[in-house]
Order: structure tokens, then sequence, then C-alpha cells
């Protein structure tokens, strides 16, 4: 039976190949809408999440046709976007491979191309050189020209390489140059990569709503490779992909770690096409299996308002026909009034969760919810919905209804019965949705509306603390022959 075990042992860094001294790897990521990379106990190796790798890679030629071999890629890349150049060069790629191993065999891989010797089960020498092939059997070219098959080994020392590979291995025909040192472009998109909003509102104590705002990136890694010293772009907005991410092959890494990172400034916006990028102003690292945190924008304070609202949610669809059946749904009680925090982006605030704390007797700031926000361009109005309110409750029963289709005409009734057990007064807005054909109007109300559209109908009732309020109103809906389909 083959022991497969890595010894890590390594003589000498001689890095083939390494990063042009004077140039940075430059990774663009893009929204990562789910939560499986952010998760603690998810794969540690993730094909959620989406990136654009640019990196600069520096060669040593012999001349004519040359193998050459990438290790430590990510273990999600994708292998039909990856492009290597020889800007300015002669050399030209004559094809290229790449190998998706994991674990041992990735490992085995990215040795191909480096000195190293191979270790019996007993801890003998079985052979030294250049490894041509890895797998199962390995073929290991000698100092003298000959070739070995090596089936059973227990370990292999690698003499000149600084690492072992973790991830994909990118084998690398290349012809037409002579020799020399030369600098190449790799670009490739990759998986295990990915970012989203995450932002922190503290409400400030007192009757006006008031919050501190905090705005930042939330950066993960579960590519299967570390980054370090690389230049951020983030990319806000969704971009469309047509391919199914590509899925590596898992292994467990345990948990996930948290760590956070500020730069020296926030970052830089600009626009890409129809989206919004954010460059950062200083290099980060990036190591695999973690969540990195970076501001977005400076810390500020914001207005915002409390919203305790009601919502029928029968809203967003008409008959082809005037609806003319009575209700037949019985009085709901004790309808859940939803708490929501509603506020204007300061700037454009790419998708991400919102924490919403506040600050309790004790001292200690406690969470009120969390919520998600879609994208949001600057001065744009954004909610926040916090969850149930605990003291505020709603009734609701329809108390009249007359429909006749001689008379092209339906008359309906409501009252909502509104619930405040707490020791404060609220408002409560209240959102009613009139859908039984598309031409209405309000015929009565106990309260006077405080916005009307053609899909909405909207009240905002005060509520004693410890006692209750009434809404009343009807709605008269009206057509005509030539409104309805023939």
């Amino acid at each position: 039976m083959l022991q497969r075990s890595l010894v890590l042992a390594i003589a000498c860094a001689v890095a083939l190949p390494a990063f042009a001294a004077d140039e940075r790897t430059a990774l663009t990521l893009y929204r990562a809408d789910g939560d499986q990379l952010f998760s603690t106990g998810g794969d540690a190796v993730s094909g959620d999440g989406y990136a654009v790798v640019h990196e600069r890679r520096a060669f040593d030629l012999k001349g004519g046709t040359q193998d050459l071999s990438i290790d430590g890629l990510p273990a999600a890349l994708d292998s039909e976007a990856l492009s290597l150049r020889f800007p300015g060069k002669e050399t030209r790629v004559v094809s290229q491979r790449l190998l998706l191993g994991q674990g041992f065999d990735g490992a085995v891989a990215g040795l191909v191309g480096h000195n190293i010797s191979v270790i019996g089960e007993s801890g003998q020498p079985i052979a030294s050189g250049t490894l041509v092939r890895g797998g199962d059997a390995l073929v290991v070219r000698e100092a003298n020209g000959q070739a070995t098959l090596v089936r059973q080994y227990a370990a292999l020392r690698a003499a000149d390489s600084k690492d072992f590979a973790r991830g994909s291995t990118l084998q690398v025909r290349v012809a037409g140059s002579g020799a020399g040192h030369a600098n190449a472009q790799l670009d490739y998109p990759t998986s295990g990569l990915g970012w989203r909003g995450a932002y922190v509102a503290t409400l400030q104590p007192g009757h006006a709503c008031r919050m501190t705002f905090d705005a930042a990136a939330s950066i993960a890694n579960r590519s299967g490779r570390d980054w370090e010293d690389v230049t951020l772009k983030l990319v806000a907005g969704e971009a469309r992909r047509a391919k199914t991410p590509p899925q590596p092959r898992m292994f467990d890494r345990g948990m996930v770690a948290a760590m956070a990172k500020a730069p020296e400034r926030t970052p830089a916006q600009a626009t890409l096409g129809d989206l919004r990028t954010y460059t950062l102003p200083a290099a980060v690292d990036l190591p695999d299996g973690s969540v990195t945190q970076t501001p977005l924008y400076d810390r500020r304070t914001l207005d915002c308002e409390r919203q305790a609202l009601y919502d029928s949610q029968a809203g967003g669809w008409f008959p082809p026909r005037p609806n003319m059946e009575r209700q037949t749904v019985p009085p709901a009680d004790g309808v859940p009034i939803v708490s929501n925090l509603r506020f204007k982006a300061f700037d454009s605030l790419p998708a991400g969760y919102v924490r919403v704390l506040t600050t309790d007797r004790d001292g200690n700031a406690e969470l009120l919810g969390e919520g998600r926000i879609d994208d949001t361009p600057k001065n744009q109005d954004t909610t926040v919905s916090l969850g149930n309110a605990f003291d505020l409750s709603a009734r609701r029963e329809q108390t009249a209804f007359t429909a006749d289709a001689d008379a092209h005409r339906i008359d309906e009734a409501f009252r909502i019965v509104l619930s405040n057990a707490g020791d404060t007064a609220r408002t409560i807005t209240v959102h009613e949705h009139p859908n039984r054909w598309r031409a209405w109007k309000v015929a009565s109300s106990s309260l006077k509306p405080t916005k009307v559209s053609p899909e909405l109908l909207e009240f905002k009732v005060e509520v004693p603390a410890n006692g209750s309020a009434t809404l009343d109103y009807a709605v008269q809906y009206t057509w005509i022959d030539a409104d309805l389909p023939k």
C-alpha cells in the first residue's frame, strides 16, 4: 500500500517562477451574494464568490522550446479564462495545461520540474533528480540523464522549492524566444474570493432618531491560497456571469479565522461601466480561510427614522377583471407590526448587511436587529427591517362589501384596530393595497391618508401608550365595458 505523506524539509528557496520584485499582484473582487464564503463552518475551499487575479511572474528562459510550471494557483480558478502573456517578447505560449489537484496530489504535481529526493518507507533514498511526472507513479530524471520510475515511496524532499503547492498547477510550453530573464502577465478568474458591505448603525439616545454609521467591506478568502501584500479593487453592483462557478474538490481546514486590518485612508471610488469600484489605498494580506474587514467610509452621524409598519401585503397585482367576490378570510387578530429603520444613503452603499445597535441602561451596546440592504445609490432611501415590535399589534377586518356588475361598481370598507402595550405613545404607519381593480378612490376615511398611489394607500395613526386606535376607511372601484378584455 502506498504511503502518502510529505516531509516539509526544504533545503533552500530558489523561487522559480517568482513574482516580479517591483510589481504587486492585483485582485479585483466581485460581490458575493451568498453567506457560504463568510460562514465559520463552511468548506475550506469554496466554489462561491468571484475574483479576477492579475499577477506578474518572472522566468529565466533557456531559449527555444521550454516547459514551465506555475504552482500555488487557487483551487477553483476558471481554466478556460486563464491567460499567460509575455508582453514585448517573441515568446509565445504553445500549449497550457491546468492540473486541478488538491492535497497530496496537488503538492506532488506542483513539484514537477523541481529537484527532489524520493524517500522509501524505511527512510532510505530511492531516487533524486528532477521530477518529470507526479501521480501514483513518479518519473525522476537523475543527473546522469537516466529516468527512474517510482511506484511506492513514503516521502518527497524538495531542494529548490520554498513551499509545497496547495492549489492548482499550470504547466505551460513556450517557444520562440532567446535565453534570458522574461516577465509575464498571468490573468485568471477564480472563485473562493468575494466581498460584501458590512454596516453598523448605533442609535444615539434621545427622542430624535440619530445614529453613528460605520461602513466596511467584509472580504472572504476560501480560495485555497494565501494572498500577501496584494493591491485590492472591490466591484459593487451585479456583473452577470454565464458560467456556473467552478467547484473545487473539498477538504477540511477547520474554522474560518476572522481578522481586521485598517488601511491608511478610505478607498478611492470610480465607475467601471455600469458598476462601481473601490480601490483600497494600501496593500493588504488575505490569508486563506480568513475574513478581513476594511473601512469603506469614515464614521459619520446620520439622521434616521424609526418606523412601526403594518402592511396588509395584498398589493402588487390587479386581476384582469374586477374581483367581485366577497372576502371570506376571517378577521386577523394580533397581526405583528414590523419595526424598521429608515435613512438616506450619504454615498453609494454596496449590498450587504446592516447591524443596528442601541445602548442599554447598563451601558452596553445591544443588537436591535439585522437586515440586508441592496445596492443603494447616493441620496436614495433605504430601509432595514429589525423584526416585529413587541408591544404593538393590529386587528384587521372587512366591515362592508357590495358589488353591482350592472352599475360597474364595487364598494368595500375595512376597520383596523391598532394596539400599543408600551408606556410610550407610538405612530404606526399603515399600508393598504386596494387591488380588486386598478381604478379606485377613497370613498371615506376616519383619518386622512398621507400617501395615495395606484397600488398603495398609506395612513399614519397615533396610538396612545397602553391604549389603542381605530382606522376605518372605504374604497370604491368603478369601470366601463371598454376597460374589460374582450
